[in-house]
C-alpha cells in the first residue's frame, strides 16, 4: 500500500526543516576567511585597493572595505570584481542586494547576512533534488531518500555555511540535469523538446557560467552525454536502414527530434565562448596561481583527495580540532562504513540499470557522473590544475552522486519496487524475498542518514571542514602576549593577504571589546609588498624605525623568509609556531 501523497508532502517539509536548522545553526560562529572577505567586500561595491600598502595602518583602516557604502551600486560591484578578482559577477550582485536588507554590526557588514544567502540556496537544493528525482524516476521513495540525504549531507552543510556562490551553482546544476533527463526522454519517445523548456535550459546554462566559471564542466558533461545518445540514435538509424532497405514500410526517423537540442548545445557554446578572453587570463592571475603551482601533484594524492570529498558528501565524524585517538576512531568508522556500503550501492546500481522503467534515466545520470569525473582528472593532469585540491570544486557532480546513490539504495528499501520488473520470480519466492529485503533493506539508508546527521553536526560544531584561516586561535595569543605597542606584519601579494589580516583584525577587535581594553592598544598592521621593485624586509625595517619602543612585532606569513633578521629585535624562542592559515614569529624590539 502506497503512502498518501499528503504524507510525502509532510515528509519533505520535515527534510526541509531539518536542512534549514542545520544550515543556519552557528552560521556566524566560524571566523570568515579570505574568500569570504572577498565576497563581502566586492558585494558591498568596495575595493581592496583602498587599503594602504607598505605603510603602517590602524586596525580601523584595514577594516574600512567592510563598511557599507550607501553610494555604491551594482556597477561598482561589477567593476571592482572584474578588475581585482577572477569570478563572474551575478552572485556578488545578488549578495549586494541581499545585504542591503540587514543592519551592520559595529558599523561593518554582517557575515551572518552574507552567509545566510548561501544557506538559503542550500535549503532550496533540497526541494530541487526532490523534484529532479521524481521527474527522472517517477518514484517518491527515491525522491524522499535523496532529499533526506541532501538535508543532512556534511558537504552540503559546509557549502551552505560559506559566503560563496557554490550552493547557487549546485541549484543550477540540479536544474540543468532535470532538463537533460527530460530532453533525452523526449527524444527516445519520439517527442520534441518544448520550446519553453529549450529557452529555459539555455537561460540556465548562461546563468550558471555567470555564477561560477566551473559550471562550464557541467555544460561539457551534459553535451558529451547528449552526443553519446545522439551517436547511438544515428547508429540505430543507419542499421535500421541497412536491414530494411527493401521494405516499403515508412521509417520513423528519430533524429529529427534532436533539432531543438542542437539549438541548446549551440547556445551553450556561444554563452561559453563569450567568457573565453577572461578565462585565458585566469592561469596568469596571482589569485588562482596556487591551483597551478602544486609541485606535489600525483595520481595517488589526487585520488585520495577525491575519495575523501566523496565520502564527506554522505558521512563525516570529528577529524579536526580533536585528539589523535578520536580522529583515528572517526576515520576508522568512516572507512569501515564506506567499505560496507559500497557493495550494497554497486548491487543496487546493477539492479536499477536493468529496470526497464528507469533504465534510460539511470543511464543518463550514470553517464553524466562518469564524464564529470573524467573531466575532473583530465583538467587536473592535462592542464596541471589540481581541481581535487579543494572540496568546494567538486560541486558540479555532487547532486548526481547523491541521486544515483539514492536510486541504488531504494532497491532494498522497498522490495516491491524491485520485484515490479522481476516477472519471472515465483509468487512464493516473492514473499520470502519481500520479507528478507524489508527486514534488511532499510538498514543502509537509516545508517547513512544517521551518520550524515552526525556529520552535519560535526561541521557546524567546527570539528570538520574548518576554515583555512583560524584567526580565532591566533587572536587570543596576540591579545595575551602583546604589549601596548604592537605591530602585525605580513607579505602582500594579492587581496588574499588582506583578507587574512582582516580576519585577525575582526577577532582582535571583538576580544578587545569583550575585555574593555582601549582601542588605542589595538595592534597596527603592515602589508609589505613583494615584487621586483621592493622587498618586504626593507619595507619592514624602514617602518619599524619610525615606531616607539618597546615594540612587540608579529611576523605572520612572511616571505621570502619566515625569520627575517631585524636589528634591535630578537625572536622569542618559546613561541615559534603555526596554525591554520598562519605561520608566525614573535619579535621583541627594545
Amino acid at each position: 500500500m502506497q503512502p498518501h501523497p499528503r504524507l510525502h508532502v509532510l515528509t519533505l517539509l520535515i527534510w526541509i526543516a531539518i536542512g534549514s536548522v542545520l544550515r543556519f545553526a552557528n552560521l556566524a560562529a566560524k571566523p570568515p576567511w579570505n574568500d569570504e572577505f572577498a565576497t563581502v567586500v566586492f558585494s558591498l561595491g568596495n575595493s581592496f585597493r583602498t587599503v594602504p600598502i607598505d605603510k603602517i595602518i590602524r586596525l580601523e583602516t584595514l577594516l574600512q572595505p567592510l563598511q557599507p557604502n550607501p553610494d555604491a551600486g551594482i556597477s561598482d560591484v561589477i567593476q571592482h570584481l572584474m578588475t581585482e578578482s577572477t569570478h563572474p559577477p551575478i552572485y556578488f550582485v545578488l549578495t549586494h542586494l541581499w545585504m542591503k536588507l540587514f543592519p551592520t554590526v559595529d558599523g561593518l557588514a554582517s557575515f551572518w547576512a552574507a552567509r545566510s544567502l548561501s544557506a538559503l540556496f542550500g535549503v532550496a537544493a533540497i526541494v530541487a533534488i526532490f523534484g529532479l528525482a521524481y521527474a527522472a524516476f517517477r518514484s517518491l521513495l527515491v525522491a524522499q531518500i535523496v532529499a533526506a540525504m541532501m538535508a543532512v549531507s556534511p558537504y552540503g552543510i559546509y557549502q551552505a555555511q560559506e559566503a560563496r556562490h557554490y550552493t547557487l551553482a549546485i541549484l543550477l546544476v540540479i536544474t540543468s540535469l532535470c532538463c537533460l533527463v527530460i530532453a533525452i526522454r523526449n527524444v527516445q519517445n519520439y517527442k520534441y523538446l518544448s520550446i519553453g523548456l529549450a529557452f529555459f535550459w539555455i537561460f540556465i546554462n548562461a546563468l550558471g557560467i555567470a555564477i561560477h566559471y566551473f559550471f562550464i564542466f557541467n555544460i561539457i558533461a551534459v553535451v558529451l552525454v547528449l552526443i553519446s545518445f545522439w551517436l547511438t540514435d544515428i547508429y540505430k538509424w543507419l542499421q535500421f536502414k541497412t536491414e530494411n532497405k527493401y521494405s516499403r514500410l515508412p521509417l520513423r526517423n528519430q533524429l529529427v527530434y534532436w533539432y531543438r537540442i542542437y539549438a541548446v548545445v549551440i547556445s551553450a557554446f556561444i554563452t561559453s565562448v563569450v567568457w573565453l578572453p577572461i578565462w585565458r587570463s585566469v592561469p596568469e592571475n596571482k589569485v588562482t596561481q596556487w591551483i597551478f603551482d602544486d609541485n606535489s601533484l600525483n595520481l595517488l594524492k589526487s585520488l585520495s583527495q577525491f575519495i575523501a570529498w566523496l565520502i564527506t558528501m554522505f558521512v563525516l565524524l570529528p577529524i579536526e580540532g580533536v585528539n589523535v585517538q578520536l580522529m583515528l576512531l572517526s576515520g576508522s568508522i568512516l572507512i569501515g562504513f564506506t567499505v560496507w556500503l559500497i557493495p550494497i550501492i554497486i548491487k543496487g546500481i546493477k539492479l536499477q540499470n536493468k529496470n526497464p522503467k528507469i533504465q534510460l534515466e539511470f543511464q543518463v545520470l550514470l553517464r553524466y557522473l562518469w564524464v564529470a569525473i573524467a573531466l575532473l582528472f583530465t583538467i587536473t593532469f592535462g592542464f596541471n590544475a589540481d581541481l581535487t585540491i579543494a572540496a568546494r570544486y567538486q560541486f558540479f557532480y555532487f547532486p548526481t552522486v547523491l541521486l544515483l546513490t539514492a536510486v541504488a539504495l531504494a532497491t532494498s528499501w522497498n522490495a516491491y519496487d524491485y520485484l515490479d520488473f522481476q516477472a519471472s520470480v515465483e509468487r512464493t519466492r516473492q514473499k520470502k524475498l519481500v520479507y528478507s529485503l524489508n527486514l534488511k533493506g532499510k538498514t543502509p539508508v537509516i545508517l547513512l542518514l544517521f551518520l550524515g546527521l552526525l556529520g552535519s553536526l560535526t561541521v557546524i560544531s567546527n570539528f570538520a571542514y574548518q576554515k583555512p584561516d583560524r584567526p580565532d586561535l591566533l587572536a587570543p595569543i596576540i591579545n595575551e602576549i602583546s604589549q601596548p605597542s604592537t605591530l602585525i606584519v605580513t607579505t602582500y601579494f594579492t587581496h588574499e593577504q588582506i583578507g587574512e589580516m582582516m580576519g585577525l583584525a575582526l577577532e582582535l577587535k571583538h576580544r578587545y571589546r569583550l575585555t574593555h581594553k582601549s582601542s588605542e592598544h589595538l595592534p597596527s598592521f603592515l602589508l609589505a609588498h613583494l615584487d621586483s621593485n621592493s622587498q618586504p624586509i626593507n619595507t619592514l625595517k624602514k617602518n619599524i624605525a619610525q615606531l616607539p619602543k618597546p615594540l612587540t612585532l608579529w611576523v605572520i606569513n612572511f616571505f621570502p623568509t619566515a625569520e627575517p633578521k631585524i636589528e634591535g629585535c630578537h625572536i622569542d624562542p618559546k613561541t615559534r609556531d603555526k596554525m591554520n592559515g598562519y605561520k608566525y614569529r614573535i619579535y621583541y624590539c627594545l
